[in-house]
């Protein structure tokens, strides 16, 4: 599975803590993050990670490109709900996204972890067959 990981800064260090103690899982998969958290996560967990831009230039826009091209499986995004960020309507569209395409989306460590069991259960699977199904709204050919 493709695996998008996103953390504004106060929460970077949870989610590199998060990887490294889920690396077991995480190692099976392709990982990508917007800049410095994928640094911050491949030093860590000496895990590969492809690193986007860092979120407010562009990171966020190049995931969410990702999710509507069907190229992302999941995203976990530890979001700071509570600071005005500048970037804020990326970071919309982004989660909007996630819901257009139907991405498993965990905006917190609790969500995360459900979703990383579940993926190594064997429960999003479901991902693989979606790809089948040949839905307009899926696809982009749904007429308005």
């Amino acid at each position: 599975m493709n695996i998008a990981l996103v953390a504004h800064d106060v929460y970077k260090n949870l989610l590199v803590d998060f990887v490294i103690a889920y690396k077991h899982i995480f190692q099976k998969h392709q990982l990508y993050a917007t800049g410095t958290t994928g640094k911050r996560i491949s030093e860590a967990a000496k895990l590969e990670v492809i690193r986007l831009r860092s979120g407010p230039f562009g990171g966020d826009q190049q995931i969410g490109a990702m999710i509507a091209m069907d190229d992302i499986d999941l995203l976990i995004f530890f979001r700071d709900p509570i600071s005005a960020l500048g970037h804020e309507p990326d970071i919309t569209a982004l989660l909007r996204l996630c819901d257009v395409q139907q991405i498993p989306l965990a905006t917190n460590v609790g969500t995360a972890e459900m979703l990383i069991r579940a993926m190594e259960s064997g429960f999003l699977s479901w991902r693989e067959e979606i790809r089948k199904y040949d839905s307009p709204r899926l696809n982009g050919t749904e007429n308005n």
